[in-house]
Parts: C-alpha cells; sequence; structure tokens
C-alpha cells in the first residue's frame, strides 16, 4: 500500500478531526449553563413549595439549584409571639430543597422590617434593656439555626443594616444594642451551627459610602474572630440604575475585603423609576404614569430590558471568581414583589420567567453564551 505524502496526510487527518468534533448542545438549564461560574438561585414562596403553582415549581426545579425563604423565616412569620414559633411553612421550604438537590439559603435572622411586634418591646410597649434583647437574639438565632443545623448551607444573619451615607440604621437593635449587635448576631449563629455560612445583607450596593462602610464592617468582624463568609448584594435593579461600573467597584472592593461575594435579590424593574434602594416601608400612590405597561411590553422596551439583564449576568460571571452564587427575587412576573412596591397595582415584568412562566431571551442568551464558552475552551 502506498503511502500519501506528508502534506497530504496532514490535510486528510485534519480533515477527519474537524469533521468529528461537533460543538456541544446548549445546557437545557441555567443551573447547568453557569455549573462551572456560580450557584443560581430563586426566592420561593409558600405557595410554590406547597404545591399550588406548578408552573413555578417546573422553573425552580430545572433551572435553580440553590433557592432561599422569601418570607417564611423571616421573625414576623416563624416567631410573632415571643416562644412561639410556627416551624411547618419553613419546614416544608427546606424539606423541598432537600428532595431537590439545591443550596438551601436562610433569610433572614436580624432585620427590623417584618420584625415580630413582640421583639424588641415590653409589654407596655417600652423598648427593651439591651440584656433583654440581647437574649432575644440569642435564643431566636439559637432555635432558627439550631433547627436547620447542617441542613441550611447559610444564612443572611444581619439585614439592611447600614444607610446610603455609610451610618447606621436606625433600628431597634441598633438604638438598643448599638454597633454591637450585629458582631452579637454573627456569634449566636456560629454558635447555633459552626459549619453554616454567615452573610451580611444589603440593597443599594453600588453606592461607595455604602460599599465603604461594609468593608470595614467585613473586616472588623473578622479581625475579632467571628467568622463571615460573604457580603450580599440585592440587586433590585432598574433600567437606569445601578451604574454598572459602580457596582463592579463594590464587588472587586467586597472581595478585597476577604469575603465572598453573592448576589442575593435580583431583579430588574422596567417601569419608570420611583425608589432605587428597597426600602419595604416606602410607598408612593400609584399614578397610570407610573404603570405605563398594564398590559405587556413593547417589543422594544422588552429588547432594552433583556440586553440590560445580559449586560449585568455577563458582569457577574466575570467576577466568577469571588461570586458564589446569584439569587434571583422570585420565579416569574406574576409573583414579583416589584408589582406592588413601592407602588401598588403596578405591572411590572422583572424577572427571568414570564407570567406564563416562558424563559424571556436573556435566558436563551444566557444558555447559548455557556456553549461558546465551552467550544472556545476547548483549544
Amino acid at each position: 500500500m502506498k503511502s500519501l505524502p506528508f502534506a497530504a496526510a496532514f490535510l486528510a487527518l485534519a480533515a477527519a478531526c474537524s469533521t468529528s468534533v461537533t460543538p456541544p448542545e446548549a445546557p437545557a438549564s441555567l443551573k447547568d449553563a453557569l455549573a462551572d461560574d456560580f450557584l443560581i438561585g430563586a426566592a420561593l414562596d409558600t405557595s410554590l413549595v406547597a404545591g399550588l403553582r406548578p408552573g413555578a415549581d417546573s422553573i425552580t426545579r430545572l433551572h435553580f439549584n440553590s433557592i432561599v425563604a422569601e418570607n417564611c423565616m423571616k421573625s414576623a412569620e416563624i416567631n410573632p409571639a415571643q416562644g412561639v414559633y410556627l416551624w411547618a411553612p419553613a419546614d416544608s421550604f427546606v424539606a423541598y430543597g432537600e428532595r431537590n438537590g439545591m443550596a438551601v439559603i436562610g433569610h433572614t435572622l436580624v432585620w427590623h422590617s417584618q420584625l415580630a411586634p413582640w421583639f424588641a418591646v415590653d409589654a407596655e410597649g417600652r423598648e427593651v434593656s439591651a440584656d433583654t434583647l440581647r437574649e432575644r437574639m440569642r435564643s431566636h438565632i439559637h432555635a432558627m439555626v439550631g433547627r436547620y443545623k447542617g441542613r441550611v448551607k447559610g444564612w443572611d444573619v444581619v439585614n439592611e443594616a447600614i444607610l446610603d451615607d455609610g451610618s447606621y440604621r436606625d433600628t431597634p437593635f441598633y438604638r438598643i444594642l448599638g454597633e454591637e449587635y450585629i458582631p452579637l448576631a454573627f456569634q449566636f449563629a456560629h454558635e447555633a451551627d459552626p459549619e453554616a455560612e454567615l452573610y451580611l445583607n444589603d440593597y443599594a450596593m453600588a453606592n461607595p459610602r455604602k460599599r465603604d462602610a461594609y468593608v470595614r464592617l467585613a473586616r472588623s468582624l473578622k479581625e475579632r474572630g467571628l467568622r463571615i463568609d460573604g457580603i450580599g448584594m440585592q440587586a433590585h435593579n432598574g433600567m437606569d440604575y445601578p451604574d454598572y461600573a459602580a457596582f463592579e467597584a463594590s464587588i472587586d472592593s467586597f472581595a478585597a475585603a476577604g469575603v465572598n461575594v453573592m448576589i442575593t435579590e435580583w431583579d430588574q424593574t422596567v417601569l419608570p423609576t420611583v425608589n432605587t434602594g428597597a426600602n419595604v416601608a416606602d410607598k408612593t400612590e400609584y399614578a397610570a404614569s407610573l404603570n405605563p405597561y398594564p398590559d405587556g411590553m413593547p417589543d422594544s422596551v422588552a429588547a432594552a430590558w433583556n440586553a440590560r439583564a445580559l449586560e449585568f449576568f455577563n458582569m457577574l460571571r466575570r467576577h466568577s471568581d469571588v461570586i458564589t452564587r446569584v439569587t434571583v427575587w422570585g420565579t416569574d412576573d406574576g409573583q414579583s414583589w416589584r408589582n406592588d412596591w413601592p407602588v401598588k397595582g403596578r405591572t411590572d415584568y422583572p424577572l427571568l420567567f414570564s407570567r406564563d412562566f416562558s424563559p424571556k431571551p436573556v435566558v436563551d442568551s444566557l444558555l447559548s453564551s455557556s456553549s461558546s464558552i465551552s467550544i472556545t475552551s476547548q483549544k
């Protein structure tokens, strides 16, 4: 048998290789597409966990590998009276995550909003002493974290503690215990489950003064020998905020402080900007001009929404070395809190899946870009 000339043999081999290698199929789910980047999660309401929203349940089980409790672990819901715990909804939430192999996140241990009415006052409605509040915090945190020890991956220990100017928020915890309430909360949580990850969490984290305050706080906790694993950036975004460069600077600053970064509550409102924060107590009176898309987004608006959302997720993927989790605050547009905050009665479109549970174009873009990335990495 004659041998082919070297050049011809080389070309034949190259042709054979080129025809045998086919691009991998795009992943079928976000959790597969983002597997090399970070956990992708969703906030779940109790109706989904109870099986009352099968469309949302299908989205969750297919696309997400992490879940967080939307409301059922907040003290007003789970601990409405002293010594009284309504465990059933939270138990079901944790069990749902376990059945589906998901990382379960607890939200939240210490938060001034949705605080149980009894928590910081005595029988006459006066604020309790420092010793009393300290013991109530310890008891509540030990009960919560202890019940789910080894089952919850991490906890939002303290939520929304700092104002935009970098000062401490005026809450019952701060008024009674001062700055010390935050180290105490982290101490109690670690006592209850030494293996659980512990986080700070807040909104408007692109604000430089708030950013700097959280860097100082994280470093202070670490210097005291307390466990802190991450800082959560809520990322309740709009079409004109935050500035992505400032947001990216905060990611870098938090990572430099020696903690991981989580995007804990992402959504992106398409409606006219009323408030760039996420303080649930803020309310604005309804006006038709603030609800321009009651029957659906125009194509041009939807295209702009998807482009901005994709830009944000691509930025996060560039920082996947320090970002460990990205959580979407809800499953579908119909379930989002954005429909009623800060203007009750608006119709918003802030999440990755529409009211009919269909994925928006940004989801398809993330699935396709994962396939492209995997092809490039095979060089």
